[in-house]
Parts: structure tokens; C-alpha cells; sequence
């Protein structure tokens, strides 16, 4: 029933309606005029419908300021068209600057689920070169007041959205039942959701489309922002098959790229070019089918000031689809690239560049795998703890043929399950001799691979023995030392504990138990703790303190950064070691 449904569909709009050639209508001549005060749908309206009686044609709307009080409806065959022939985007936030055809949508305020300020009623219908605009929007609405789709259409084909800009709807557009549509060059700020497609059962496309915050001061403080930045969605995709998504971008979104299910289904698709910047989940798939989400040269950044954005999440119900990544890069405020929570769908990243991770400094890796299967190829990570993540849940792993500045780093957790072939190897194989006495230079180059959650590297000129490098602590930064199995050592730290920081509690922690307090006094001080043998060939230790911020305690200072201490030097000597340390910061 459904494949006959989609013949009907696909070939309702197949019907005698042809346009009449050059057949147009003019807004303005018609007695609309666009001072921004008389209500315009009446004349917008009328000459629609005469256009569709005809057999199609354009109804131009003329550069002016058009107000709208209704809906409108634009028949089969049908443009709606004004005179930008590219997006046009507001002039310094200000979209009281834009000149060229503008329609001011006054109507649907408060009525989520009502009529689109634009429907786009038969087959072929066209909205082109317009920038709509929501005068009673304000930024002090909090949550936003919702409004319908600026445009929608439901039931109806090959329909299109051209060169137009939506500033401050809430939901810019939606399409059910609609096959074979196209967006092309469609630039807004929807708070909500931009775009929203379901049951389109054959090859819509989206190209070229921008959703950023024109018309506001974006601030990432700002209420409007951080509500936008929690719960908008750019780009929604549910039911719709072969969908062609290329060359897209959004900015300050809860979710960039959602992949949903309804009754109708889930999305397949091809997604090229795509980015998404300051969005708590670049993109989002609940779902998919079983013939894949293939994205391709995708670029993604996770919020801005967050500390929990993730790129690429596949949540946990997400079924046996398959996610293909190809020549994807993830930068900027991460906590992690990518998270495979679900056991039946497939992850493939292959040629992918991973800049950046775990900015909360938690010891998150760049890609954590929890279930499920995944092949992880010829990708490059940049300086970070934990590259991959492999679960104890985890299927099946393949990890082949990855590179990383101090050689690849896995977590692994499966056992056989994961296979590590040709990757680059870690910097150095430690001899027992080396493992027995060695000496950390905290802030120099090659003193990654012993910390998770620090701060960036700097110079310090205050040490005892003179300058030298440091970096500062977070409230909880973790070490993670080798050592020998079955063997004592004991822990050297050399560090500054400034007044901000002090606090009974502060300490070096092991598992949870203090093995030694930090000076209650502020300046230097050299802090020792006895390390337990272990079965183990590394430990993991946590250096606490009492969190402060610089531009809370320094006058002037706009520094927001967590700090807790400076460290300098971390050495550690197993009992009977060697007198001299072996340098660690090797490359």
C-alpha cells in the first residue's frame, strides 16, 4: 500500500496545468504598496490565485516593505518571486537595513500549529528572492514565541524554496509528503527549527542553505542565544529517502544535523559539505535506515563556553543503519568527537582529522565507542590523552592505520574484539631501568602522555632552580605514571600553590584515598606521597585543589580559566631506583 501510495504521489502533479509563457503579475500594480503599514494579503492573495486559475505563472513582488497580516497560499504551477537572485543576510544585525523585496509576517503568533505564513499549496508552487521578516519578534522572549512554519507545503511535489531570507522565525520550514522539493540558497535565523523534512518518499534536496543568527546580538550568555543554542535544531530529517543535503551550515544550535524517526520512518541519505559550528551536538542521529547516513568533508565545532559538546552522537536506540564519515574534521569545544552508544548501528570513520577533545579536561577521548560496531581508518588526531575509547559492550572494532603527534592511544576494553593493526605506534618503549627512576618536565614538550585534565603550556620564572615550564592544575587533573609491577615508588611533585587555592581537602589522591596533602601555605613547596605497589604497569593518580578563577580573583584580569596549582616537576623513584632520572619528555 505504502509503494502504491508513492506511485499516486509521485506522479500527482503530472496533471494538464502548464504555465502560460511570460505570463506574470506585478504586487505593486495590482495596488499593494510596501510602506510597511497597509495589510498586503488581500492583493498578494488574489493575484496568487489568478495566476493559478491561468495555468501558472510569476507573481513579482518589487523591492518595498510588504505587510502581511494573513497567510498565504500559493497554487500549483506558481512563483511567488522578488528581486534577489542570492540570499541577502542583514547589515550589521540590523534587518531594518535590508532593501529589496521584503514581506513582514505578522500572522500565526502563539499558534505553533497553525497555517505556514506561506503555504505552498499545489505542485510546482515557488517562493523566490524574498526576505520575510517577524516584526513583533524580540530577543526578550524567553522561551520564543512561537509562530507556524514561515513555509510549509504537505501533500504536494517538486516545490522549491530559492535565494530567500528568513530572519527570526520560528520554524523557517517544513515539509511532509513532499517529493523531489529543493531549497537552494535559504539564509535565516530560526530559533526553533530551520528546516524539517518527513515521509518524502523520493530525493528531496537541500543546497547551499545558512542558518546563523542574523537579526540578534548574538551574545553565548544571552538568554534568547542559550535557549537557541539548548534546544533549536537547524537541520531535522525523519522519513525521507536518497536525500541530497550539500554545502549547508549552521551556527548556535542545541543540535545541527538531527536524524529522527516518526511513524513514517527514518531518514537515508547523502550529506556533502556540511558544517556545523557552536552546536552542542553537530549532529544527532536517533535514528536511520538501514541503508546508511553518508557524510562527506563535513566540519564540526562544538559550542562555544560548553564543556559536554559532542560532534557526532548516535544515541543508544538508534537501529541497524549505518554511519559513513569520510574526510570529516572536528575542532574547537569538545568533549568528544564521536560516541557510538548504539549495539545494532555501524560507524565508519575513515580519513577524518580530530583536532581537538575533551576540553573540560575529564579525560574524555576523541571518539568513544560504546556498543555496536565501527572500523576507525587513516585518521589523524591531534595532541590529546585517549584517541579511541574501545568498551566492554563493543561488538566489534577495527582500528587500522591511524596517526597521532605521540602515537596512538586505545583504551581498550573488548579484548579480541578489537583489532589494532598498523596504527602509529606510542613514542619510546620504557626499559625496566628507565621505569625505576624518571623525571617529568610539566609544561615542556612530551609531557602529554601523563596528563589528563591540565591546562596549556606556559613559562614559569619563579622556580627554585630558575625559569623554566609549568602548567597550571584544573580542580581534579589526573597523572597517569608508569611503573613497575609489584614495586613502591615514591611520588616527588614540585609546585606552587597560590592562596586562591588552598583548601584542607586539597591533595594527591589515589583511588579515591588521600595518599598526601598539599601545602596550607601559599608559595613553593615540594610534596611527596608513597605510591602502593600495583599489578599494573601504570597508575593513575589526581592532584586536587580548590578551584579559582583569575578573572574573579585578579582585578582586570578576563582570564575565566579553572585553576587550581602550578606544577613544574613530577619524578617518580621506585624503591632502590637509580640515582639519576631518566628524561620522560622524550619524543
Amino acid at each position: 500500500m505504502r509503494f502504491l501510495f508513492g506511485l499516486t504521489l509521485i506522479f500527482a502533479c503530472m496533471g494538464p496545468a502548464v504555465a502560460v509563457p511570460g505570463k506574470t503579475w506585478d504586487v505593486s500594480v495590482a495596488g499593494a504598496t510596501g510602506d510597511g503599514i497597509m495589510d498586503c494579503t488581500p492583493v498578494f492573495q488574489r493575484l496568487l490565485d489568478e495566476a493559478g486559475a491561468a495555468g501558472g505563472g510569476i507573481v513579482r513582488v518589487p523591492a518595498g516593505r510588504y505587510r502581511i497580516n494573513g497567510a498565504l497560499s500559493i497554487p500549483e504551477s506558481v512563483t511567488l518571486e522578488g528581486v534577489f537572485r542570492v540570499p541577502p543576510t542583514d547589515q550589521g544585525g540590523n534587518p531594518l537595513k535590508i532593501n529589496g523585496s521584503i514581506l513582514l509576517a505578522y500572522a500565526g503568533r502563539g499558534a505553533q500549529d497553525g497555517p505556514p505564513f506561506v503555504k505552498l499549496a499545489g505542485c510546482n508552487a515557488t517562493v523566490s528572492g524574498l526576505a520575510i521578516l517577524y516584526p513583533e519578534w524580540s530577543q526578550a522572549d524567553v522561551p520564543p514565541v512561537p509562530y507556524p512554519p514561515t513555509i510549509g507545503a504537505n501533500g504536494v511535489n517538486d516545490v522549491a524554496v530559492l535565494d530567500c531570507l528568513i530572519v527570526q522565525p520560528y520554524e523557517a520550514i517544513r515539509f511532509d509528503l513532499t517529493a523531489r522539493f529543493v531549497v537552494r540558497n535559504v539564509f535565516g535565523s530560526p530559533s526553533f527549527r530551520g528546516l524539517y523534512v518527513d515521509a518524502c518518499y523520493d530525493i528531496g534536496r537541500v543546497e547551499n542553505c545558512h542558518f546563523w543568527p542574523f537579526g540578534l546580538a548574538y551574545d553565548p550568555k544571552n538568554p534568547f542565544c542559550q535557549w537557541v543554542n539548548t534546544q533549536g535544531v537547524a537541520f531535522e530529517f525523519a522519513r525521507t529517502d536518497w536525500q541530497y543535503v550539500t554545502n549547508t551550515f549552521c551556527f548556535g544550535y542545541g543540535v545541527g544535523y538531527k536524524f529522527s524517526e516518526t511513524k513514517a520512518g527514518a531518514c537515508n541519505g547523502n550529506f556533502l559539505g556540511i558544517g556545523a559550528d557552536s552546536c552542542r551536538r553537530a549532529i544527532l542521529v536517533e535514528q536511520s535506515q538501514p541503508y546508511g547516513l553518508l557524510i562527506t568533508n563535513g566540519e564540526f565545532v562544538g559550542q562555544w563556553g560548553s564543556t559536554d559538546s559532542t560532534g557526532i552522537e548516535i544515541a543508544e536506540k538508534s537501529g541497524p543503519g549505518k554511519v559513513s564519515l569520510n574526510n570529516c574534521a572536528f575542532w574547537g569545544p569538545l568533549d568528544q568527537c564521536l560516541w557510538l552508544r548504539s549495539r545494532e548501528t555501524q560507524l565508519t570513520a575513515i580519513g577524518c582529522n580530530f583536532c581537538a577533545w575533551d576540553n573540560g579536561m575529564k579525560g574524555s577521548p576523541a571518539i568513544r565507542l560504546e556498543r555496536g560496531k565501527a572500523i576507525i581508518q587513516g585518521n589523524t588526531f591531534g595532541d590529546g590523552d585517549t584517541h579511541i575509547e574501545v568498551g566492554a559492550a563493543v561488538d566489534s572494532a577495527i582500528i587500522m592505520a591511524n596517526q597521532a603527534s605521540s602515537g596512538l592511544t586505545v583504551e581498550n576494553r573488548a579484548g579480541a574484539r578489537a583489532q589494532l593493526v598498523a596504527n602509529e605506534a606510542q613514542k619510546g618503549q620504557w626499559t625496566a631501568k628507565e621505569k625505576r627512576h624518571y623525571r617529568i618536565r610539566v609544561g615542556s614538550k612530551g609531557d602529554r602522555p601523563y596528563l589528563l585534565g591540565w591546562n596549556d603550556m606556559e613559562k614559569a620564572s619563579a622556580w627554585p632552580g630558575g625559569p623554566g615550564t609549568m602548567r597550571w592544575s584544573s580542580t581534579a587533573s589526573r597523572l597517569k605514571l608508569p611503573v613497575l609491577r609489584n614495586t613502591a615508588y615514591t611520588l616527588t611533585i614540585e609546585a606552587s600553590v597560590p592562596a586562591q587555592a588552598i583548601d584542607p581537602t586539597n591533595g594527591i589522591y589515589m583511588e579515591g584515598k588521600r595518599l598526601a596533602p598539599l601545602p596550607q601555605t601559599p608559595g613553593n613547596a615540594v610534596v611527596t606521597a608513597s605510591i602502593p605497589r600495583t599489578n599494573a604497569d601504570r597508575v593513575f593518580l589526581e592532584v586536587r585543589a580548590k578551584g579559582w578563577q583569575p578573572s574573579v580573583c585578579a582585578p582586570g584580569s578576563s582570564d575565566r580559566r579553572v585553576l587550581g596549582i602550578q606544577v613544574g616537576i613530577i619524578a617518580m623513584r621506585a624503591t632502590r631506583g637509580p640515582q639519576t632520572p631518566f628524561d620522560a619528555n622524550r619524543e
